[in-house]
């Protein structure tokens, strides 16, 4: 019997104890956002409207038909950001003239579209 146990615990530590083949591809878990799609929100300016960064709420911005998340970002606390440019709206106008132009949207992710 303790010659059993042992060649299996060996076979174990020399073989390991998956389930999966090298070659077979895994699964993604829940907190792998690396390979899980999400799908992107489609709103309206009104809509928008309540994406403000206000009270806990997520702050989103849309340009050019691109909702960007930018809740965290201490330029957006509270939903504010320079030049009185607020959350929840579409700054597609405006931020040609903004100093750091579009390239800083880069940097945000898109969650969405706008619709009308």
């Amino acid at each position: 019997m303790k010659k059993l146990i042992l060649i299996l615990s060996i076979s174990l530590i020399l073989f390991g104890c998956s389930t999966t083949t090298p070659n077979e591809p895994s699964t993604p878990s829940p907190e792998d956002n690396s390979e899980v799609e999400t799908e992107l929100l489609e709103l309206t300016l009104e809509e928008l409207a309540e994406f403000d960064g206000k009270d806990g709420r997520k702050a989103y911005v849309a340009v050019d038909g691109d909702i960007y998340d930018v809740t965290g970002n201490r330029k957006w606390l509270n939903g504010e950001h320079e030049q009185g440019m607020t959350a929840g709206k579409d700054l597609s106008e405006f931020i040609s003239s903004a100093p750091h132009g579009k390239d800083i949207l880069k940097q945000f992710t898109i969650v969405g579209k706008l619709v009308e």
